[in-house]
């Protein structure tokens, strides 16, 4: 995955018309430039800023709209309405746009000048009914968009803003990206299955289905010089337990699990899968689970869901896109018990092996243990603790009609004591407001046990990826009563059931 997003454009679109005259619209124009030279110098924004010209009639509207939508590397449009531009004007563009919409809100002058303001400042700076212009054809049009309301300078609106970009950079990815589901859905389970066609439709995603022995054909054809190099360069990057020193009895089980990372990488390499499912169930032909190999990938910025989790996958890979370069790290995670002291009531977050190193405390350490499940050798893994701070947990489950994701902010804190015995990376987390009330709403929203979670993307990030993607995101925060939360899910109900009919 890259490491920043500038090879990503968001293009400034400025809105106005003829009838101020010449004067007036070259006044427009170099006060956008300065705009878009302002955000291009802001340490804030992630991608590139584009200027465009000025938009003054239909049909140029139309055009610079058809282009983007062409373009290879436009993720989204800025739009700004300098003077007053009649709406109608955007109409067949609007009609046309693909990609998502930012309205920045704002006007060139912060301060009024209240001693020398005059009619030809007014004719210049109509920003303000301008704006709502516009405003009303996109809401007439049912198109969804952000809204950013201040002045073009403050550093909080550049940061608004970024996040936006960064909401539709995932977005971006998400268009034609390919899932491979290694193996099928963990048997008799409910949440993590989907309808896959429906999420082409509605994502622009794939998802299908690969044996394992796909995996394992990759696995056989990886050179014994490959594996020792990748053995050497495990040795160095993680605390190895000693058993996997050289000449420890598990050495063995280390060099197996160095063969099945190449060979996985290798796989998906050759597919141009961005995202990947696996499950315990479907091991056959495989030595040990996929353990260590499925952190490292998920730590280079692939999407990975346990047992088919295909919803899961694609979820966590637009995660650590908007996250690119941003503190923190992005991981895929499960809910596994509970602390209910009443003094603290704490999550514990696992898995049986696959928790991304992207969120480790330090250096992590690579052990070995035994592993009930699947009936296979002894698997590798990562072992860490993740340091304290604001996290998040996002999932998104298929509820039928639509999809529904659900935003959970957290506070990552300490175990109450230490955790020797337990062989898994792990994050303790107290959900808001607090466990009891979070677990309710999850559980009354028909939330999935497997999430992605990030302590770095936030909120407002989801919310503008939900808003771009056009499915229904409930929040569980701070501010949620339960009374309440029951209510939003009904009146949901209701308005999905009638918007297509409202979008047509």
């Amino acid at each position: 995955m890259e490491k920043d997003l500038k090879n990503y454009e968001a293009w400034f679109l400025t809105g106005s018309q003829h009838l101020y005259g010449e004067d007036t619209l070259k006044k427009v124009s170099s006060n956008s430039q300065e705009i878009v030279n302002e955000l291009k110098n802001s340490l804030h924004i992630p991608v590139t800023i584009v200027y465009k010209p000025v938009l003054t009639t239909p049909d140029s509207i139309t055009k610079i709209l058809q282009e983007a939508n062409n373009s290879k590397n436009c993720v989204g449009i800025i739009t700004w309405m300098h003077t007053f531009s009649p709406a109608k004007m955007w109409i067949n563009g609007l009609k046309v746009l693909n990609k998502p919409i930012v309205h920045l809100h704002t006007q060139y002058n912060r301060d009024i000048p209240w001693s020398s303001i005059d009619m030809d400042y007014m004719n210049l700076n109509q920003s303000a009914h301008g704006g709502r212009e516009y405003g009303y054809i996109l809401s007439r049009m049912r198109r969804n968009r952000k809204v950013v309301v201040g002045h073009w300078k403050n550093e909080e609106i550049h940061k608004k803003l970024a996040t936006w970009m960064r909401a539709a950079v995932a977005w971006y990815d998400w268009q034609a990206m390919k899932i491979a589901r290694i193996g099928d859905n963990m048997r008799e389970v409910a949440v993590t299955e989907g309808d896959k066609v429906e999420a082409e439709l509605k994502f622009g995603y794939s998802v299908n289905g690969y044996g394992v022995g796909d995996i394992v054909e990759a696995i056989n054809l990886v050179s014994g010089n490959r594996i020792k190099d990748q053995v050497e360069l495990l040795a160095s990057e993680y605390k190895l337990s000693p058993s996997l020193e050289e000449g420890g009895n598990k050495r063995n089980n280390l060099i197996e699990a160095a063969r099945i990372e190449l060979g996985m990488r290798d796989f998906l390499e050759a597919g141009n899968f961005k995202a990947f499912t696996t499950t315990f169930e479907d091991l056959h032909g495989l030595k040990q689970l996929p353990g260590h190999a499925v952190q490292r990938l998920m730590a280079e910025g692939y999407g990975f869901g346990a047992e088919g989790d295909w919803k899961t996958a694609a979820l966590v890979r637009a995660m650590k896109v908007m996250s690119t370069g941003l503190e923190g790290g992005t991981s895929f995670m499960e809910d596994y018990t509970y602390h209910m002291d009443p003094a603290g009531m704490k999550v514990l977050g696992a898995h049986m092996l696959e928790v991304c190193p992207s969120i480790a405390e330090g250096k992590s350490s690579m052990e070995v243990h035994e592993l009930g499940i699947g009936d296979k050798d002894d698997p590798i893994r990562l072992v860490f603790d993740v340091a304290m701070g604001q996290g998040i947990n996002v999932s998104i489950m298929d509820m039928g009609d639509r999809f529904r994701m659900l935003i959970n902010p957290c506070q990552v804190v300490q175990a109450d004591e230490p955790l020797p015995n337990l062989p898994v990376a792990r994050v303790v987390w107290m959900p808001e407001p607090d466990l009891s009330t979070a677990a309710e709403a999850w559980i009354h929203a028909g939330g999935a046990h497997h999430t992605g979670f990030s302590m770095a993307v936030t909120s407002e990030m989801m919310e503008d990826f939900a808003e771009i993607a056009d499915i229904e995101a409930l929040f569980i925060d701070k501010d949620t009563i339960i009374r309440e939360f029951k209510k939003e899910i009904r009146w949901n109900d209701l308005y999905y059931h009638l918007a297509g009919g409202l979008k047509k």
